[in-house]
C-alpha cells in the first residue's frame, strides 16, 4: 500500500503579519509579539495577558450602542480639559496588550499603533454577559496594579445601563459616583461630565404589525 507523503509543518515566515502565527508560535506572547506579528483587525478584539493571546468577539450590539455613543460625549468634555478620549485602542502594559472599551488618555494618540498605559488617567469598561468577570473583577484589578487612576464600569444588565465612577486610593478602586437609568450620572474626576445612562443605549426595534392584506 502507499503511503502518503510526509509533508513538513511550515516555518512561520516574518513577513506580512497574519494570524496563521497563533498555530506556529509556541513561546510565551508579549504585547510587542503581538503588534509586530499579528494583523490589525476591526473584527474580534486581540489581546495578550500572561503569555496568551485572547480572542475576543465583538459584544452584543447594546455594548456597541454605548461604545458608539459614550466614547464621543466624553471625548468632547475631556477636550476642555485637555485630555483624549479614543475607544478601543491598544494599551501596553509591560508585557501585556489590552483593548479597554475606553480610554482617556495624557496626550493625542494619533499617528500611533499602541500607547502605553502610564499614559492613561481613566480605563472604562462596558460589561457584557459572557464576560461578566473579565469587566467586573479582572480588569479593574489590572489597571489598578498599572495605577490607572480611574475607572469607569457601564452595566447593561436588563437593559437598564448604570455607570459608575471608581478612584484609585492605596492600589483599589473605591467609588466615586454612581447612577443608573432615568437619573444624572455626574463625575468631577478626572474632568466635569455628566449624562443619563439611559441616553447611552437604543431603543429596540419597534414591533412589526402583521400584513392583514388590507
Amino acid at each position: 500500500m502507499a503511503q502518503a507523503a510526509f509533508t513538513p509543518e511550515p516555518t512561520p515566515q516574518h513577513g506580512e503579519p497574519s494570524f496563521d502565527v497563533l498555530r506556529w508560535h509556541d513561546e510565551p506572547w508579549t504585547a510587542q509579539l503581538a503588534l509586530d506579528l499579528l494583523p490589525e483587525t476591526n473584527g474580534p478584539k486581540v489581546e495578550v495577558l500572561s503569555g496568551s493571546v485572547i480572542v475576543t468577539p465583538h459584544a452584543g450590539i447594546d455594548h456597541q450602542s454605548v461604545e458608539r455613543e459614550l466614547p464621543y460625549l466624553l471625548h468632547r468634555a475631556a477636550r476642555r480639559a485637555g485630555l483624549w478620549v479614543y475607544p478601543e485602542i491598544n494599551l501596553v502594559s509591560g508585557k501585556d496588550l489590552f483593548i479597554p472599551d475606553i480610554a482617556v488618555l495624557r496626550s493625542s494618540g494619533g499617528g500611533r499603533s499602541a500607547i502605553d498605559i502610564e499614559q492613561a488617567v481613566l480605563l472604562g469598561e462596558i460589561v457584557s454577559p459572557g464576560n461578566r468577570r473579565k469587566d467586573v473583577i479582572d480588569r479593574p484589578r489590572e489597571y489598578a496594579a498599572a495605577a490607572v487612576p480611574f475607572f469607569l464600569r457601564v452595566d447593561l444588565r436588563n437593559r437598564v445601563p448604570a455607570m459608575a465612577l471608581y478612584e484609585l486610593v492605596e492600589g483599589e478602586y473605591r467609588p466615586l459616583a454612581a447612577a443608573a437609568a432615568g437619573t444624572t450620572f455626574v463625575m468631577r474626576q478626572p474632568f466635569e461630565f455628566s449624562v443619563d445612562p439611559a441616553e447611552l443605549l437604543d431603543e429596540e426595534a419597534p414591533t412589526e404589525e402583521p400584513d392583514t392584506g388590507e
